[in-house]
């Protein structure tokens, strides 16, 4: 089994970003990433723009649903998560939700357009006694032709294997921000525990769903390094979410001033050029976006957005904005036809 280890942004200047075997190339120095992050934003975007016609349908992107299966009383301290043990955010605890009520969000979702249902639970890692009821998830939700993806926390392999066999088509386990920035917000799991999990996951055979967060407070080069450790992934991830820190009162991170709009555009650009075969999803954060800012996140490369009225406890914009806008920037769902601009001149 390969196993991802860490290596530090000053390495990565001179040296692989990931140790996975000493025959697999770096990829991006992050000082060929600052670099990116330095261009004129327009050249930043065209290049983006350029990659992302190159892979992807420019016109068409891909929507996911998000379900907390199981809310709260999450025993990380995990500095952004208002279900954290450590927030004081009134968010309570609540048991893993039935299987028939998981169902009827499910065909709910997908009769909105979803394609790709996921399922998010308040754990550190799951318990034996509950994996048989989240491969039941799996099963029942996937028999609705639906795409599924679960994160559950950190998995042992046993755990990964049983949620290949019930037909689980990604896993989401983030890695947040670079190495090191990690240990100023989170201090009860390590970057190489995160990195075990993606290495179980992979050797399984399931698509990693695995991106970060930007906005905690982090340089821009440790925005940088961020991207270096997923770009430097072998493979890098099949799907990579991009979340705008939504500051939630009770949370450590509550007070953290708001990150320069244009800086997260930019972010979403070199993600798209690092990893040209991703999606590339505009994550959390998109409530506070205006409708300006996401287009120019979908010109930057982002293809795939969270669709829906919830992401886990943030609120997201619901479907119907969201429809109102692929309408006016003549955007498709995937799988639909493109929607005719509304816009006149």
């Amino acid at each position: 089994m390969t196993t991802i280890s860490i290596v530090p942004v000053s390495s990565l200047r001179s040296a692989p970003a990931r140790t996975v075997t000493p025959d697999v190339p770096q990829r991006w120095p992050v000082a060929e990433i600052e670099a990116l992050y330095a261009l004129p934003f327009m050249d930043l975007l065209f290049r983006a723009q350029q990659v992302h016609r190159e892979h992807f349908d420019a016109n068409e992107v891909q929507l996911s649903t998000l379900l907390s299966i199981k809310t709260g009383g999450c025993s990380e301290d995990c500095g952004y998560c208002p279900q954290a043990s450590t927030a004081d955010s009134g968010i309570e605890a609540s048991k893993l939700m039935p299987l028939s009520e998981v169902i009827e969000a499910a065909q709910a979702a997908k009769d909105q357009g979803a394609t790709r249902f996921c399922m998010g639970a308040a754990w550190r890692s799951p318990k034996e006694r509950d994996m048989e009821r989240v491969t039941d998830m799996v099963r029942e939700v996937r028999a609705l032709g639906l795409e599924t993806c679960m994160t559950l926390g950190m998995l042992e392999a046993e755990q990964a294997q049983a949620l290949k066999d019930a037909g689980l088509d990604y896993y989401n386990h983030n890695l947040d921000s670079a190495p090191e920035f990690y240990e100023s917000i989170i201090t009860t799991r390590t970057y190489q525990d995160r990195l075990d999990t993606l290495t179980h996951v992979r050797s399984a055979g399931i698509n990693v769903c695995c991106g970060g967060i930007v906005g905690m407070g982090e340089s821009r080069t440790e925005r940088a390094g961020l991207i270096a450790q997923l770009a430097n992934l072998h493979p890098y991830p099949e799907s990579v979410p991009i979340n705008n820190l939504v500051a939630v009162e009770g949370t450590p991170l509550a007070n953290t001033a708001p990150l320069d709009p244009f800086e997260f555009v930019r972010t979403i650009a070199i993600a798209r050029i690092t990893m040209p075969l991703t999606m590339v999803r505009l994550s959390a954060g998109r409530e506070q976006m205006d409708e300006a800012l996401q287009a120019l996140c979908f010109l930057a490369g982002a293809n795939s957005i969270f669709y829906g009225d919830k992401l886990l406890t943030t609120s997201n914009p619901q479907a119907d904005r969201d429809r109102q806008l692929f309408a006016r920037l003549g955007l498709k769902a995937q799988g639909e036809r493109p929607a005719a601009s509304t816009q006149t001149c």
